[in-house]
């Protein structure tokens, strides 16, 4: 018996977001084959290095909203959620809560060119109770 995919988390960490796009399209892509809601988040630092930026829910929600019209996901419904914390948590927290059926996220950070698992990804394979498809750069 196969297990449907009714809600897909895909955390984007928008300071890299040419690296992200990959997690993210095939996130959309399985949104779309499956019939699937899908939630964009995105995990504010607590303290922003950047003090222009007073209100950073509402600063990283309007860059999440523009990160997701460049690139549409045709067809598919679409939740944007900011958090603020350690990223790593905030996506274990988030697809306990809203109880997701598979996150979809990018395998390590940009400035790391070795093979192995990045730590966000490897903590949230680890301690997520959903299914976790890690999609390399």
């Amino acid at each position: 018996m196969s297990r449907e995919t009714k809600l897909i988390l895909c955390p984007v960490n928008l300071r890299h977001v040419k690296v992200e796009y990959n997690a993210y399209a095939e996130a959309v892509e399985m949104a779309q084959r499956r019939g699937a809601k899908l939630i964009v988040a995105t995990v504010a630092p607590e303290i922003e290095r950047n003090l222009n930026i007073y209100n950073s829910d509402k600063y990283w929600g309007e860059e999440l909203r523009k990160f997701v019209a460049a690139h549409p996901a045709e067809g598919v419904e679409v939740e944007y959620i900011v958090r603020k914390g350690a990223t790593h948590r905030q996506i274990v927290k988030l697809a306990d809560e809203r109880n997701v059926d598979v996150v979809v996220m990018e395998s390590a950070n940009p400035k790391v060119s070795d093979y192995l698992l990045g730590t966000t990804a490897s903590h949230v394979v680890t301690h997520a109770e959903c299914s976790v498809y890690v999609v390399r750069s």
